[in-house]
């Protein structure tokens, strides 16, 4: 039976993957902060994936049970809409430790137990590759410098043979999605250079945002891309139209548009 690592397991991406696997008997290995239910081939461990030490405890009951993986399937993280000039310091830099530097401590701590012909996936987001919207730039720098990350680790372990895979998804029907509405209109209520601005941009987003893509989908193209002998390096899947054209024009132009659509 094979076996994977999947972060973020207790809800949305990770919970649809989680189970997608299980159901395709494959044994798997848990990582989140909240405790999630027992079943048959699952092994939960609840840690922070920004915690060094806890994860560092896991490692070693993998070592100490002879435990292989066959991937590690990097998922967890989370969404914050932000003023960056006046959003606090600690809100920032948690953004930041989660989206980037959890998951890269995830993969530096788990590569000791990845088989040599096993792989990571990591999934970043449709933002990494568009140039950032106004009040979602810390996400999308998180998301970014994931993106950046995932290429730099390809060109590493493929000179051991190993594959590295990223994943860009749209907007997906998870918890994250649905309080990214929620983020926005705090940011909304409680910026005060931006107050105009920010109402508006709420009920722009409203709009844009579309119909989110069902996880079940996505976990579907995660299960495939474990597997898959040839798998493509980067995977774009639902995509927002909106967003591809805007990046498709020149960047004094994208600002113009934006000023004159929030103004």
């Amino acid at each position: 039976m094979k076996t994977v690592l999947i972060t973020g397991v207790a809800s949305g991406i990770g919970q649809a993957c989680k189970d997608y696997f299980l159901d395709n008997n494959f044994q798997v290995i848990g990582l989140d902060i909240k405790e999630i239910e027992k079943k048959d081939n699952l092994l939960n461990f609840s840690v922070d994936i920004s915690d060094e030490d806890g994860l560092f405890n896991v490692k070693n009951y993998f070592i100490n049970n002879k435990i292989k993986l066959d991937g590690i399937i990097n998922i967890a993280g989370i969404h914050k809409m932000a003023s960056l000039v006046e959003d606090d310091y600690k809100n920032m830099k948690k953004v930041i430790d989660i989206n980037l530097l959890g998951t890269m401590l995830v993969n530096k701590t788990f590569y000791e137990c990845l088989d040599s012909k096993g792989r990571i996936i990591i999934v970043t987001s449709e933002v990494a590759s568009f140039d950032p919207m106004p009040f979602n730039g810390l996400y999308n720098v998180s998301k970014t410098a994931l993106d950046c990350y995932a290429q730099a680790l390809r060109q590493e372990l493929n000179l051991l043979g190993q594959k590295v895979i990223t994943i860009r998804p749209g907007a997906i029907e998870t918890p994250l999605s649905k309080n990214s509405l929620v983020d926005t209109k705090s940011l909304a209520d409680d910026t005060i250079l931006y107050s105009k601005q920010a109402h508006k941009f709420l009920g722009i987003t409203k709009k844009f945002m579309g119909k989110p893509l069902k996880p079940d989908k996505l976990a579907k193209l995660i299960f495939k891309v474990a597997n898959k002998k040839r798998p493509k390096l980067i995977y774009n899947i639902h995509r927002n139209i909106g967003l591809v054209i805007l990046n498709m024009l020149p960047k004094r132009l994208q600002c113009f548009i934006i000023k004159m659509i929030l103004n």
